[in-house]
């Protein structure tokens, strides 16, 4: 048996969570008609969750950024 093995679990770095603070910014992009995967992309989180906000499913009572 070797010693590489392989750390328990999956080893995956969790991917980041969008805080209240990032959310004029993303809003803004999304007005401007940006593609959601790739604001997404630039926050290392699912296109699901931009598509979350876009709805107003979450942060409704934030606004877009100017």
């Amino acid at each position: 048996m070797t010693d590489d093995k392989q750390p328990s679990g999956s080893g995956r770095v969790p991917s980041y969570r969008i805080s209240p603070k990032d959310v004029p910014i993303i809003k803004k992009r999304i007005h401007m008609g940006e593609f959601l995967n790739r604001i997404a992309a630039d926050y290392d989180v699912n296109p699901g969750r931009i598509a979350e906000i876009k709805k107003g499913h979450r942060f409704a009572e934030i606004p877009a950024a100017e």
